[in-house]
């Protein structure tokens, strides 16, 4: 519908071609962008740093999630600290973040992290915490160890929390990424839009933002399929028992 509206306003001329160019003109620059590998260059570059930054933070946020769902006691103490950089946009440190690391790979690493590792971490504690206590007991009876039971029942409830939790912070990971692109970065799609932008354009800003919606929407599907997934898995194994 968005397609139709555009070509006939386009076709129509209802609208500045400067401002917001035709389906076709923008269809022109995705095939040039992609021909002389400039869009790919970009992807790779916004993907990479993306990758590294969610990696780092899953296995902070991971271990941390379950320490503290098993050990609740130290909730109390890791709480007042989580909670003030929790509250903190990941974007309102850009400033701090280049003046520490400068405009290279590391200052929008480290956003990426802290855009990723709450969503890891909350869902991954949330899973431990709601873990079926009579299930943890049946497993003591049994004489299981404190690893096994961790690998037996623990894990696999808190499967289906874990990967909502990386589903949403891929997304905020994704999008403060790209802010901080458009701030600090010589390369990736943030930079390519800011680029296109003080070019004057818009045929390229759009492909920009076409690719970041696309790219978001498909990592997006990916983890709700796992999550999916491994929900369908946790619900078979409690109807048939584990051993």
């Amino acid at each position: 519908m968005i397609i139709l509206i555009w070509t006939i306003g386009s076709a129509l001329e209802l609208w500045n071609a400067y401002i917001i160019p035709s389906p076709m003109r923008t269809l022109q620059s995705t095939i040039r962008l992609l021909e002389n590998g400039t869009l790919f260059k970009h992807i790779v570059a916004s993907l990479n740093r993306v990758l590294i930054g969610f990696i780092v933070a899953f296995f902070l946020a991971f271990p941390l999630g379950i320490m503290l769902g098993m050990k609740t006691k130290l909730i109390h103490y890791f709480n007042p600290i989580l909670e003030f950089v929790r509250h903190v946009p990941p974007l309102a440190t850009v400033p701090m973040l280049i003046l520490w690391f400068g405009i290279g790979e590391m200052s929008k690493i480290v956003i990426i992290i802290l855009a990723s590792f709450f969503p890891i971490f909350l869902n991954t504690l949330n899973g431990v915490l709601h873990c079926d206590k009579k299930l943890l007991e049946v497993g003591e009876s049994f004489g299981l160890s404190s690893y096994e039971k961790f690998y037996k029942i623990i894990l696999p409830a808190t499967l289906p929390y874990i990967f909502v939790g990386m589903r949403l912070g891929l997304g905020y990971s994704w999008r403060a990424l790209i802010g901080a692109e458009l701030v600090a970065a010589s390369s990736g799609i943030g930079y390519m839009i800011l680029d296109a932008q003080q070019l004057s354009r818009t045929d390229v800003v759009i492909v920009g933002i076409l690719t970041i919606g696309i790219l978001g929407s498909a990592i997006d599907y990916l983890f709700f399929k796992l999550t999916q997934y491994f929900t369908i898995l946790k619900e078979g194994d409690q109807q048939h028992g584990w051993s």
